[in-house]
């Protein structure tokens, strides 16, 4: 059973970011927040934790690493060993804990543009410094440019920041490419930590590996960072985990001070272990349906109101990178956008240069208010074109 978006009035309610950053006439699709319920079993964990008084510090003995385990094992055909994990408060912040650990100040780091914002600034708050590779584009998909990654590392990069499945474009790497990155930075004596953020919303089908689980070389040289939260929407909850796989990598982050793991939220941990249980397996699979169709609208609200925008559906996630530099709206066309049809995209040059003339739109949302953004676009075309002379 597919999962409903909830109205736009009851959306309007919410105090999120997404909901708070723009007057009520512009339709935010900008943020990665979802318009769904939270899953059942998530608000049951919630209501409990609440009527209990259960708000005090995470425990420094929890279930979410074992809840992990099981839904890897369930979604992913991945059995990662509980005691190889730590918890944190977000993705981001376990990717700068680890940097931090694995690079010397004023190294180099690898990612991979056109590539979530953050990945920049959290390669400079680690103390290295950004070495930009960009996905290779293939004509029908995008793909690791691993003979750049190669030469990157031979010249000294240190680290590779990877994004599986990656953020903006929702490509998912496959077996093979992410088994040759890591035996390339094994060979310079480098490190990967994997940002595995979105791996829950890959679609059923589109065949997933875990970065850990893609080879030999992956388990001894790499790291994944991974959440409940864009999935279920609980960023606000404050919950993530560092996953390893050998030896030396479970030493890195077994040393990280406490404080580390004591910054996971207590409701976000609650949260995270309803949501990777069984019980959520459902109401996932019905996301995960909602977002298929929706995808797919994207294509057909584009192809019919907007034919010179170029999108390729993705293969997970909820976020649609889309290409307009042909319609001629400049580098940032999302300004445009926001001030002549009063819709909030996400500004595709913040991407990095590969961004210029795209916008990213996040279409986990209902079809309704899909189908009005895309309409609001083209009836402002006149303006935005006019605008633009």
């Amino acid at each position: 059973m597919k999962v409903e978006a909830l109205s736009l009035a009851q959306l309007r309610e919410r105090s999120s970011e997404k909901w708070r950053e723009y007057p009520e006439d512009v339709l935010p699709l900008f943020v990665a927040e979802t318009d769904f319920p939270l899953a059942p079993a998530v608000t049951a964990a919630l209501e409990d934790a609440v009527r209990r008084g259960d708000t005090g510090y995470v425990a420094s003995r929890t279930p979410l690493a074992a809840a992990y385990a099981g839904f890897a094992q369930r979604r992913f055909g991945w059995s990662p060993d509980p005691t190889r994990m730590r918890s944190t408060a977000d993705v981001s912040m376990g990717i700068v804990e680890i940097l931090r650990r694995v690079i010397q100040p004023g190294e180099r780091v690898v990612v991979n543009p056109p590539i979530y914002p953050p990945f920049f600034d959290l390669v400079d708050e680690a103390g290295g410094v950004v070495e930009r590779v960009p996905l290779r584009d293939t004509g029908s998909g995008w793909e690791l440019d691993l003979d750049a990654i190669g030469e990157a590392l031979a010249d000294g990069a240190r680290a590779v920041l990877l994004c599986n499945p990656h953020n903006p474009t929702g490509a998912v790497p496959s077996a093979h490419s992410l088994d040759a990155l890591a035996r390339l930075a094994e060979e310079h004596g480098a490190t990967v930590i994997s940002d595995e953020i979105h791996a829950p919303l890959v679609q059923p089908g589109t065949g997933y590996t875990p970065f850990l689980a893609s080879g030999d070389a992956a388990r001894r040289i790499g790291y994944a960072v991974t959440s409940a939260s864009k999935a279920f929407n609980l960023a606000g909850l404050k919950c993530a985990l560092m996953v390893t796989a050998s030896d030396p990598t479970t030493a890195v982050v077994r040393g990280l001070p406490v404080e580390v793991e004591w910054r996971t939220g207590q409701f976000g941990m609650l949260a995270a272990v309803a949501a990777l249980s069984p019980e959520s397996d459902e109401w996932l699979d019905g996301l995960l349906a909602t977002l298929d169709e929706n995808r797919r609208l994207v294509a057909d609200l584009l192809a019919r109101h907007l034919p010179e925008a170029r999108y390729r559906i993705p293969d997970a996630g909820y976020l649609a990178w889309v290409d307009l530099t042909d319609l001629g709206w400049g580098p940032n066309p999302a300004k445009q956008i926001l001030r002549q049809a009063k819709v909030a995209l996400h500004f595709g040059p913040a991407f990095g240069a590969e961004g210029a003339g795209h916008v990213r739109i996040n279409f986990g949302t209902s079809p309704e208010i899909l189908t009005q953004a895309i309409e609001r676009i083209a009836r402002a075309r006149a303006t935005i074109d006019a605008a633009q002379r």
